[in-house]
């Protein structure tokens, strides 16, 4: 009888931990990504207010620049930025912290080990997005479908050039 109050108990505090976990917001900027196979992006921060893109991209890594709260209880709702500069506004359960980045400029080499003198294991188109891990030193680890390695943080949009992520 003991045994299945604790795991109640214990249930109750998993379902309750992401909830808490939604509350506390992240200062701005920061990158995140879109989590929805299909997100609009709004002219203001509430569903009264027009689409001006409709994004069929899940993955696709954006710029948090601003967070806002509807009054009454309602949504959360972040305006973003996304790699080709558009501003806009989602409402933050479309949007991931999993940390995604997109190719940019030339294609991209990845490579072994964070150096130049790397092995070169894959080419990367620009427009290809993989996750991000292991950044620092103007380095970043991009798995693309599986198959990753060391990018140049300067190839990469959805990662601050100084920053690091372990």
């Amino acid at each position: 009888m003991r045994i299945g109050w604790a795991l109640s108990g214990i249930a109750a505090a998993a379902i309750a931990v992401p909830a808490i976990a939604a509350l506390v917001e992240k200062k701005p900027p920061y990158f995140a990504s879109i989590n929805a196979k299909a997100a609009f992006m709004r002219t203001g921060p509430s569903r009264i207010y027009p689409v001006s893109w409709k994004y069929q991209r899940q993955g696709l890594p954006v710029k948090v620049i601003e967070n806002y709260k509807e009054k009454g209880g309602g949504a959360f709702w972040r305006k973003i930025e996304d790699p080709g500069g558009t501003q806009g506004w989602m409402q933050a359960n479309l949007l991931s912290d999993q940390r995604t980045a997109m190719v940019m400029g030339d294609i991209a080499e990845l490579r072994d080990s964070p150096r130049f003198a790397g092995k070169v294991n894959w080419r990367a188109e620009p427009g290809v997005i993989g996750r991000v891990s292991k950044c620092g030193d103007g380095w970043c680890y991009l798995d693309v479908t599986g198959r990753g390695g060391f990018v140049e943080v300067s190839h990469l949009w959805g990662v601050d050039p100084t920053e690091t992520i372990e």
